[in-house]
């Protein structure tokens, strides 16, 4: 029991140090592809739900296929593509240099790319249970649709997308766990060095599933309590 004390503690004989720095920056990639993949599938549920057909169709296609590739090829597309596509780009101009991308980055575009195509449907859900008698019902008031839109439907759309969406950031906090192939020192890696380093991989594993479970926990709670905050307005029958 000692032993597993002082291999979990902090300090220069524990590799406690090592697996908050994951947990930090397991969950810093979390928040910040959170924002980018809600921005960028409510715009991707706007251009399904708009009358121009080629946007249809181009966000149509742009779900198909991130929903349709598997994360980690997603991923692996970015981080190593676009390394690629740089370098090609610039023997064009006649320089020849080796480009790495930051994997935090590329995580985050990864990941982004796959949580917008999901929160796209859980978007497109919530528009389509908004009754077409709430758009009439602001511009009756005179109100423009832009306003229409922030003052009358968007409230709704939060609401209404709530809880697919919740969902869909658990799934993503622990799809950060991908990003350890590409050498981002997140949990999953750290805790893997830490069990290759001490032959103790159950107890460093083990650890790890403690921590993702505490995280998912938390993220539900917090959930629940933005839930209850967005049902505030409703009328009880």
């Amino acid at each position: 029991m000692n032993d597993v004390l002082t291999l979990i503690s902090f300090g220069p004989e524990g590799w406690g140090d090592e697996i908050v720095q994951g947990v930090l920056i397991t969950v810093s990639l979390a928040l910040a592809t959170l924002p980018f993949g809600l921005v960028l599938g409510f715009l991707i549920a706007l251009a399904k739900k708009s009358d121009e057909p080629s946007l249809r169709n181009a966000a149509n296609i742009y779900t198909t296929i991130f929903r349709g590739l598997p994360e980690l090829l997603t991923l692996f597309l970015v981080y190593y593509g676009v390394q690629i596509g740089i370098q090609e780009g610039l023997k064009l101009v006649g320089v020849e240099a080796y480009i790495e991308v930051n994997s935090f980055a590329a995580g985050m575009v990864a990941l982004a790319l796959v949580f917008s195509s999901y929160a796209s449907e859980a978007f497109l859900s919530a528009f389509r249970g908004i009754p077409q008698g709430q758009y009439e019902g602001g511009y009756a008031l005179g109100l423009s649709h832009r306003k229409t839109m922030g003052l009358v439907i968007l409230p709704q759309l939060v609401r209404l997308s709530l809880p697919a969406l919740g969902n869909l950031w658990l799934i993503l906090l622990k799809e950060t766990s991908l990003v350890s192939v590409v050498g981002l020192s997140d949990l999953v890696r750290q805790s893997g060095i830490a069990a290759r380093v001490t032959k103790e991989p159950f107890l460093f594993f083990g650890v790890a599933c403690l921590i993702y479970l505490v995280l998912a926990m938390i993220s539900s709670a917090g959930l629940s309590r933005v839930e209850a905050w967005s049902k505030r307005g409703e009328v009880r029958r």
